[in-house]
């Protein structure tokens, strides 16, 4: 387990694992104890990542994409 700052206090998280996002932003997922979220953190900001949100050692929502597509591939169209 790890201790990262969430706020004002030190929380304990478990490390799920890493990913590289398709801007090449290494990202890793981690589990707050104590609360059972899940939180992503960027780990390595890629060099031709052009996303002011990624942001070495700071949250981004795991949700919500980044200017490129996280996966390498864009949806090509869209349900009728």
């Amino acid at each position: 387990m790890l201790g990262y700052l969430s706020e004002d206090a030190m929380s304990l998280v478990r490390l799920l694992g890493f990913t590289t996002l398709g801007c090449g932003c290494v990202v890793g997922r981690y589990r707050e104890v104590a609360t059972n979220r899940e939180i992503t953190y960027v780990e390595e900001k890629g060099k031709t990542c052009s996303s002011h949100g990624h942001r070495r050692n700071h949250t981004i929502a795991a949700e919500r994409p980044a200017s490129s597509s996280p996966l390498g591939f864009t949806l090509a169209s869209k349900a009728s």
